[in-house]
């Protein structure tokens, strides 16, 4: 399913419960060398240094880089550092203020941020492919993390605007590196409880709103292995003739209308 020994580099790592992580190791579970990105030493300190979950040994076998994706130079650095080809990229980066650009009310006057969300969350998978595309000399596969884009959640607002810019990114990246043998998709998942999530106002709403619509029961305390699994297959040998898509990993709520009925659960 993954070459083994060929490397892959996730982009997005925060502590041992991120879906960056789990898809890590389900890389490395195939035998594949995975390369983790953190935006800076702080952020890893802060969160993943912290983490009861790992032993020293744990984090000491683990590779990973800085790497701030709204810094080209930065993004040029990390991947003019990787030695040898790569196989896949996995962008699993997303940001939205949660004061100004989340919560009750839609609207919102803080332009800079909006402009900041856009950045990370959407136009930074074009700038980490520009720089990974020469490492993978014999072409590969990128996968984005997405949710939902195509309905309006109380809540998410902004980060729903970003989410749909990025699947649209996918699509344009997917046409223009198909020349390169590259293929690009996004897997949306259904809501995952992590720390980032926790930073999402109404998060916990979600989870009960796919509690409500999923036919195959959701659990977004346990989905991070089947995420995990999904974004595999999109980096691996049976995807081939798989690109600009968006593999909908939710659970099947995203097919539902309206809340599942008593005889259906």
């Amino acid at each position: 399913m993954i070459e083994s020994d060929a490397t892959y580099v996730v982009m997005g790592l925060l502590d041992a419960d991120s879906i960056a992580f789990a898809i890590g190791k389900t890389l490395q579970s195939f035998g594949a060398k995975v390369i983790y990105t953190v935006q800076n030493e702080r952020m890893k300190k802060i969160f993943f240094d912290r983490s009861k979950k790992l032993t020293d040994e744990d984090r000491a076998d683990l590779d990973i880089r800085f790497c701030d994706v709204t810094v080209e130079e930065e993004v040029e650095t990390l991947f003019n550092g990787i030695e040898g080809s790569i196989s896949g990229l996995v962008h699993s980066i997303a940001y939205s203020n949660p004061k100004t650009c989340l919560g009750e009310e839609f609207h919102t006057d803080a332009i800079d941020d909006l402009t900041k969300g856009f950045h990370i969350s959407a136009v930074s998978l074009a700038t980490v492919t520009k720089f990974a595309q020469p490492k993978m000399t014999e072409g590969g596969a990128v996968v984005a993390l997405t949710f939902a884009s195509e309905r309006a959640f109380a809540f998410y607002n902004w980060m729903g605007v970003n989410k749909a810019a990025l699947e649209a990114v996918v699509r344009g990246l997917a046409r223009r590196h198909g020349k390169d043998n590259i293929r690009v998709n996004a897997v949306s998942a259904g809501p995952v409880f992590t720390i980032a999530a926790k930073h999402i106002p109404g998060f916990e709403e979600l989870g009960q709103t796919w509690a409500k619509s999923s036919p195959l029961n959701w659990d977004p305390n346990q989905a991070q292995p089947e995420v995990a699994g999904a974004v595999s297959f999109l980096l691996g040998p049976y995807s081939k003739q798989i690109t600009g898509q968006t593999l909908y990993v939710d659970g099947g709520a995203s097919i539902i209308g309206g809340e599942l009925l008593p005889h259906e659960r």
